[in-house]
């Protein structure tokens, strides 16, 4: 299946707002009830990512959407302290953040994180220490563990890093057998 990942539009708000819905009893199913609380994302804050350009989907041929994540140029201020580690460098990176799908298309993470390694070869991404998914896929796609860092509510978050090469991708990446 090819699946063209695009900046995210308003008229798209309803649908990810279904995928975070679905993404959230997902992560609660799997032992992961404590990381997307109070209805986190709320619709709020990914309308102000839509309208900032950070936030993006992932759709069909069809054109249905069926995933969406954020992704935004350093500096992360929740990057600024790590516990317990250290960061592979201090260059330049950007952040893959609120990564959701709506479990229709499998392999869509690691499509999605390949999608941003492509773009830029220093990523950072954080986890849930409860979101052992998000932690199995961050080390299959080649990001290291590197410490703890803390998100806006004081929570721990367990901080992970890629440092690779960047290169030039297309807006369609083929999902056959899992990402490229």
């Amino acid at each position: 299946m090819e699946l063209e990942i695009r900046k995210a539009e308003l008229q798209d708000l309803d649908r990810l707002m279904e995928i975070f819905d679905h993404a959230r009893r997902f992560m609660a199913a799997s032992g992961n009830p404590h990381q997307w609380i109070n209805g986190y994302p709320q619709r709020e804050y990914i309308e102000r990512e839509i309208r900032e350009g950070h936030c993006y989907v992932c759709r069909t041929p069809e054109g249905r959407t069926v995933a969406t994540f954020c992704f935004l140029p350093s500096p992360d201020p929740f990057y600024d302290r790590i516990d317990d580690g250290q960061w592979l460098n201090d260059e330049p990176y950007w952040v893959i953040h609120r990564l959701a799908s709506d479990g229709t298309v499998k392999g869509i993470g690691a499509v999605c994180i390949d999608w941003c390694a492509r773009r830029c070869g220093n990523l950072r991404i954080d986890t849930h220490a409860d979101n052992l998914v998000m932690q199995r896929l961050a080390e299959r796609c080649g990001f290291r563990r590197c410490g703890i860092v803390y998100v806006a509510n004081g929570t721990p978050r367990i901080a992970y890093q890629r440092v690779a090469e960047a290169g030039p991708l297309p807006d369609t990446v083929r999902t056959e057998g899992g990402a490229r």
